[in-house]
Parts: C-alpha cells; sequence; structure tokens
C-alpha cells in the first residue's frame, strides 16, 4: 500500500477546498488533517453536500404546515400528513454531471438514489417522475446524452417496478454538455412507520448491507460541486455510480420487513459521499458518535484505501444501527432476502467520527462539524449586464402575422412543445396498476391502495387517496426574469394540479444553476428563491426538501437558470379526476382568464416559444405572475370540478393559446393506442387591441381552457366571473379540424395534420 501524498496547497485545491476553509479545519481538529481526513472534509463541505453556498438563501423557503409530518432538511425526505394516518414522502435530487459523463448509469444511479431517499424514510416507493434538458437535438452528441438518459432511466425504474408516470423533457442550447436529470420519487406509508437516520442508543451495532464497496462513484459528491468541462468530465469518469434496481428492489423489501420489527434505531442510505456521509450525519444526528472498522467493510476491488473506501458511492448500500440485543433477527432477515452484510462498527458517546482500519485509527473527527458546520457563505450578488437589452425589448420591430398556420405547425413540432411519447413509451407507466391518468396530461394521477403501505393494510374499508404529481419550470423565462419565471414555475404547477382536479399540498425543487462564485450567476439563484418562496407560500405548498446543483457550466458558459419545481396535490374524489382532452361533439370551450395580459407591453411574447421559433429571438420580460389572481384562478377552476360542471381542463403554458387548443384536441388514446380526434371551432374575433400573434402564441399566465356541457356553460361562466375570474364562452368541440376565427379572419388546421407533427418530431429526430 502506497503512502498516503503530502498535504500540499495544490492538493488542497484538487479537494476543493480554499486555503481559508483548510485553516478552519485544522482549527477544528486542533492538528493538520491527514489525506483520509482531507477526503471526508472535502466531500461532506461540497456545496452537495453542506449548501454552504445556499443554505443562507434556501431559510427563505416555507417549511411548515399542519401537513407537514418531516420537515425541509431533517432527514433524507420530507413528510406530509395525506389523513386517515397516511403519508407521502418525496423529495427530487439531481444527477446532472454524472448523466453528462456516462448518460446511461448516471441517469439510473438518479432514480435509484431517489428510491433510496424514500424508503430509508420507511415509505414504499410507488412513483416516480423526471425533468430532464438538454441541447438541440440537431447535434449528435445531445442524441446520444438523450438517448442514454432516458435508456438509463426506463432500465432502472422498469427492472425495479416502479412506474414513471409524468416529467418533462426540454431542448435549449445553454444545456449542450451539460444536461439536467432531476429525479422524483414518491412513496407512501402510515404514520407510525416513520424512520429516522439518527444514531441512537450508545453501544448499538452498526450494520453495512448491501453490495461490496468498489471504486465506481469515487467522490462524486465532490465532482457534482465542481465546473464541468471536457477535461474534468473524463477525469471524473470513476466518479460515475454503477447501479443494480434488482438488488435495490431485494434491499427495500429487506429495510421495510426490518422496520417492521422495531429493532432499527437508525437508517441512512449511502448517498453522496457514501459511507462518509452516513455515519457523520446518522451521529449528529443522534447526538452521539460512531466508530467503524474499514477492514470490515465488504470490497470489491483489491487493495482500495481508507480514502477511496469511505468516498466510494457505490450503489445500493445502506447504513442500519440496530437495537443492541436483537442482531440474530436482523441478520435472518438479510439473509431472507440474499443480502450482504456485515456488522462494521458501533455507536458511542464521544461525538467523534471514528474509523479505524485492521485496528488503526485513519480519521478521528467531530461528526457534527462534519456534517452541520460547514462554512455558510454570501456571496456578492450583481444584477447581470444582458438584462438590460432584455427590458429594452419592444415589438416594434417583430412585423405582425397575418397567417398564423404554418406558425402553429411549427411550435407543435419544436421538440421542447411536441409530444414526448419518444421518451415515456420507454417507461413503464402501470406497473403496479395504480396509475390513474396516464403521462401526456397536466398532470399525472396515482391511486393509493392498501398495497401502497409497507406491510399492506389490513382496514376492512382502507381510506384510498388520490395524489397528483406535476413538475414544471420554463427556464427561458427564468433567464429573463429569474423572480418572475420562478413564481410562474410554482404558478404553474399549481395550475397544472388543479386542471387535474387536485389542490396543492406540498413542494419539493431542484435548484439548477452555474456557478455561484460569479456575481450575477447568484444574483439569478438568489432572485428564482425569492420568487420560489412567495410562490409556495401563495400556494400553501411548504417546500419540503429538495436539490441544489450548482456549477452547471458548458464552455460557452452557464445554463439558462433552471429552478425545477414538482408539487403533490390531493384529489379529494376519483369522479374529480380531470383531463386535458376534448371529450364530446357538442361541448362548449371556455376560457378562464383574460385572452391577454392587458397590462404586458409585450402582450405575453417576452421570452415566448413563438418568439424563439419564429424570430429566433429569447429575449423581451417574460408574462409577469400575479400569484393572487393564480390562487383564485385555481379555486375557482377546483370549485367548478368538484361542481360537476368541467368535462376537460388545460392550461396555458408555452405556446399560448393556439397550441393548448391544438393538445386539446389530441384527444386520449384508445384500444391499441389509437389517437381520437376532436376538433374545434373556436371564436376569438371580439378580442380587441392585441396582435394576432400575441392573441394565439402569447403566454399570458392565468389561463385555463375547459369544457363543460352546453347545458352548463353558461352557468360556469357567471359562476367563474362571480368569483373573480374572467371567463368567457370561445366555442364549440367538434369535427376534424380546429377551426379560428380572429379579428384577422379564419384560419383552419386538420386535427390529424397537427397531431402528426407533434407525436413524431422527437421520434423523427432521434432516428
Amino acid at each position: 500500500m502506497s503512502a498516503d501524498p503530502a498535504i500540499t496547497p495544490e492538493l488542497i485545491a484538487e479537494h476543493g477546498l480554499t486555503p481559508e476553509e483548510y485553516e478552519r479545519i485544522q482549527e477544528i481538529v486542533g492538528r493538520e488533517p491527514n489525506f483520509t481526513e482531507l477526503g471526508i472534509f472535502s466531500v461532506m463541505w461540497s456545496e452537495h453536500c453542506s449548501y454552504k453556498n445556499t443554505r443562507a438563501l434556501l431559510k427563505g423557503f416555507p417549511v411548515e404546515s399542519p401537513r407537514v409530518l418531516v420537515g425541509a432538511g431533517e432527514e433524507n425526505a420530507g413528510i406530509l400528513d395525506i389523513g386517515d394516518d397516511l403519508a407521502i414522502s418525496f423529495k427530487i435530487e439531481s444527477h446532472n454531471h454524472p448523466s453528462a459523463v456516462e448518460p446511461f448509469q448516471g441517469a439510473a444511479t438518479g432514480v435509484g438514489g431517489i428510491i433510496r431517499d424514500i424508503f430509508t424514510m420507511g415509505a414504499r416507493p410507488v412513483c416516480a417522475i423526471n425533468s430532464l434538458r438538454f441541447g438541440e437535438l440537431d447535434n449528435s452528441e445531445v442524441r446520444r446524452l438523450f438517448r442514454g438518459v432516458v435508456s438509463g432511466i426506463a432500465h432502472y425504474g422498469n427492472c425495479f417496478g416502479i412506474p414513471t408516470v409524468a416529467g418533462e423533457v426540454y431542448f435549449d442550447k445553454s444545456y449542450e454538455g451539460n444536461p439536467l436529470v432531476n429525479a422524483f420519487a414518491l412513496g407512501v406509508l402510515r404514520h407510525d412507520q416513520i424512520a429516522r437516520g439518527a444514531a441512537k442508543g450508545v453501544g448499538n451495532p452498526v450494520f453495512y448491507v448491501g453490495p461490496a464497496t468498489g471504486r465506481d462513484g469515487l467522490a462524486g459528491a465532490a465532482f457534482a460541486s465542481q465546473d464541468l468541462t471536457e477535461e474534468s468530465a473524463e477525469q471524473q469518469r470513476s466518479a460515475v455510480q454503477v447501479g443494480d434496481p434488482f438488488m435495490e428492489k431485494l434491499c427495500m423489501e429487506a429495510c421495510l420487513e426490518l422496520l417492521a420489527t422495531g429493532a432499527v434505531a437508525g437508517i441512512q442510505d449511502m448517498g453522496a459521499a457514501g459511507l462518509t456521509c452516513s455515519t457523520c450525519e446518522t451521529a449528529a444526528r443522534g447526538g452521539t458518535g460512531i466508530e467503524i472498522d474499514l477492514a470490515k467493510v465488504p470490497q470489491r476491488s483489491p487493495g482500495m484505501t481508507p480514502y477511496e473506501i469511505l468516498l466510494s458511492e457505490s450503489q445500493e448500500r445502506m447504513l442500519i444501527i440496530v437495537t443492541k440485543g436483537r442482531e440474530e433477527e436482523v441478520k435472518r432477515i438479510f439473509d431472507k432476502w440474499d443480502l450482504p452484510w456485515a456488522e462494521i462498527g458501533f455507536v458511542t458517546d464521544s461525538g467523534q467520527m471514528v474509523v479505524k482500519n485492521h485496528g488503526e485509527v485513519v480519521a478521528d473527527l467531530p461528526a457534527s462539524k462534519l456534517a452541520d458546520d460547514a462554512p455558510i457563505y454570501h456571496r456578492e450578488a450583481k444584477e447581470p449586464a444582458y438584462l438590460a437589452e432584455v427590458r429594452s425589448f419592444t415589438l416594434a420591430g417583430v412585423e405582425d402575422l397575418e397567417d398564423p398556420t404554418e406558425a402553429l405547425e411549427k411550435l407543435l413540432e419544436w421538440p421542447s412543445i411536441a409530444s414526448k411519447n419518444w421518451v415515456y413509451r420507454q417507461y413503464d407507466h402501470m406497473v403496479r396498476a395504480n396509475t390513474m391518468v396516464n403521462p401526456g396530461s397536466d398532470a399525472a394521477v396515482i391511486r393509493i391502495k392498501a398495497d401502497s403501505v409497507p406491510g399492506g393494510d389490513d382496514r376492512e374499508d382502507f381510506p384510498e387517496k388520490l395524489v397528483a404529481l406535476a413538475v414544471d419550470c420554463n427556464a427561458s423565462h427564468v433567464y429573463l426574469d429569474p423572480y418572475e419565471g420562478s413564481k410562474a414555475a410554482v404558478a404553474e404547477c399549481a395550475r397544472n394540479l388543479a386542471c387535474s382536479g387536485a389542490t396543492p399540498i406540498g413542494t419539493t425543487d431542484n435548484l439548477n444553476f452555474g456557478n455561484p462564485h460569479n456575481p450575477e450567476l447568484f444574483w439569478q439563484l438568489k432572485e428564482s428563491v425569492r420568487g420560489l418562496a412567495e410562490g409556495c407560500i401563495a400556494f400553501d405548498a411548504p417546500v419540503t426538501g429538495g436539490n441544489v446543483s450548482l456549477y452547471n457550466q458548458n464552455p460557452d458558459g452557464a445554463i439558462d437558470p433552471t429552478p425545477t419545481v414538482a408539487m403533490a396535490g390531493l384529489v379529494e374524489e376519483e369522479r374529480h379526476v380531470t383531463t386535458q382532452w376534448f371529450k364530446e361533439e357538442g361541448d362548449a370551450v371556455i376560457l378562464l382568464g383574460a385572452p391577454v395580459d392587458s397590462e404586458d407591453a409585450l402582450q405575453g411574447l417576452g421570452g415566448s416559444a413563438f418568439l424563439q421559433v419564429a424570430h429566433e429571438a429569447k429575449t423581451g420580460q417574460p408574462p409577469r405572475c400575479n400569484l393572487e389572481t393564480e390562487r383564485t384562478l385555481g379555486t375557482t377552476l377546483l370549485g367548478l370540478i368538484q361542481s360537476d360542471l368541467v368535462k376537460s381542463a388545460h392550461d396555458c403554458s408555452e405556446g399560448g393559446l393556439a397550441v393548448a387548443l391544438a393538445e386539446c384536441t389530441f384527444s386520449d388514446l384508445e384500444a391499441r393506442n389509437t389517437p381520437r380526434f376532436l376538433g374545434a371551432e373556436i371564436d376569438l374575433s371580439s378580442v380587441e387591441d392585441v396582435r394576432l400573434d400575441a392573441l394565439l402564441f402569447g403566454e399570458s399566465h392565468g389561463r385555463v381552457l375547459i369544457t363543460t356541457s352546453e347545458l352548463d356553460a353558461v352557468k360556469t361562466v357567471e359562476r367563474a366571473k362571480l368569483l373573480g375570474v374572467p371567463a368567457q364562452r370561445i366555442g364549440t368541440v367538434g369535427g376534424k379540424q380546429l377551426k379560428l376565427k380572429t379579428p384577422a379572419g379564419e384560419h383552419a388546421w386538420e386535427v390529424a395534420g397537427l397531431h402528426d407533427l407533434w407525436w413524431n418530431s422527437i421520434g423523427n429526430a432521434m432516428a
């Protein structure tokens, strides 16, 4: 075994630590750390683990509500009460850098990691969703990354047996070389099944469970906290983990069975920073110490050093603190599930994380200082210079449309708007048979049944629940105005839930941004967090946890700031579940909300998909987001749905009103995946003083398209107006064409033709 390298300024810098941080480490330890201890501090004080650049900002998020049982930052994932002694645990996390280096395994292990976060809480994972961002599809390298990421997600989720029920995919040049892969999972449990990641009980043994530790995923947390370049990507290929979904399935079933015995004093998955993080965090949460011997840790690579064992992020591994005296019971369960295990240490009262190797101490560090005492930075924030040009943009030089025919077709074919069936048809979204709304509508809806709960639920009259899920972020809008764009991301998520018949109850977010040392990029982050916080407060949807992913850069600069928002909601009754597709000939089409925001000088075209597609311009101030208006719209829509007045509902977002109408005509698939087309005749000719391109393709917020029966149309419009929401009937469902009457004339498209452009766009690009 080679000797440890000497601690030099260069080595310290290679570990992502500043000279000031190293001085602080010396003060904490009371001496110069050895090489292994340096590695431990480097991962625990990385942005990925410590949030040292963002923790101060995140304190602005709302985190409390009567439903919160486990709040943000307390454990691996948050938990919300959904009534009748039932709860859901959910969270979103990124695996961006690993997916850029090795797309299949990077994405696959992102799914595996978020699933472990959920069952570590004692919950049975019941569904997954994701948010993906890539460069433009005319780039062969982008297509390679896209194909690999989707394949990795499909492989892990399908093999594990969890349905992937919703998501979003965007394509923009800013993500070239640095794709975003944000994975979400949700699980179900009873209140009395909540597990904690704390090392409690001095003398309790510490068990390692799962496959042997290897050199894959080495220092992955530190890698995720660095700028991504071609050189660093190649150098850090070993930082990408390798996943085994079958092993994870065994691990989950064993852990859930074990938790039911009451023999577990604490449980933690080995995710970011591996064995290092799981040991020091459990000790810190428990107010205890922990001692382990690395010689007892199963190892699949010969000659691994303590540094490598501690910093490895090999997958499907768990750390379990067992109540002393119940070891044999625990071992029997591990053996039943054919899981490798080893007793590697015990809980102490020292407050120290003591690591031995064959009895020799290789690290002796204060656990709480590692887990909770990383430096907190308040970075300089400076408004980006590009915003001056953005704010000066007017429509004076943009010629209005005379004929929108080609514009609508191009927008529907644009990959960010086009159907994502090429993606979701690779996912199993029906396994466990609880999916009520398949991918493709505004939000997914899943049924919580007795077998969703760990160990099942023997109540004769089990109170089945309906949970809706949505994930959203228009990063172009965030780039052009981080504050308004981030408010809008929350509002769109809430709208999508309302369109599905659900009331929002909680939020998780993934903050994907560039290098925080750049004042302009940090300003984007700061303003975005401010907008997200206000949005979550407005919808009474506290943030239960999430992830911060910084240093997302390519050689041309940072990605567009992308605060991905995922939100969970509850549907009161099955009959309230609503989808976006037109249902019957003769139904009335009603627009809730003003056709265009009259106070917006750009009439909703700022940052719009239309400007990007038709004029190759990503500029202009995006539509403002009035949270009070959005909340009123949501509650009104839910009231209409619960009064059995609404047959379909679809919000207006990217592509505006015309795209939303077209998407409504592509009715849900029938047997053998045959599309059912229902056209409509729409009359917008009464809308005055609005450009045609803005009327059809502007992206003003606070708008939803609904359909009702002919008999209920007048009553629905009147009730909406009474509740403070502008409403007007704009047309009738019927025929095989989408017909639009506007102040500029009449326009018509064959629905089948529009559908084919929309449905086949991504598949054709990937062929």
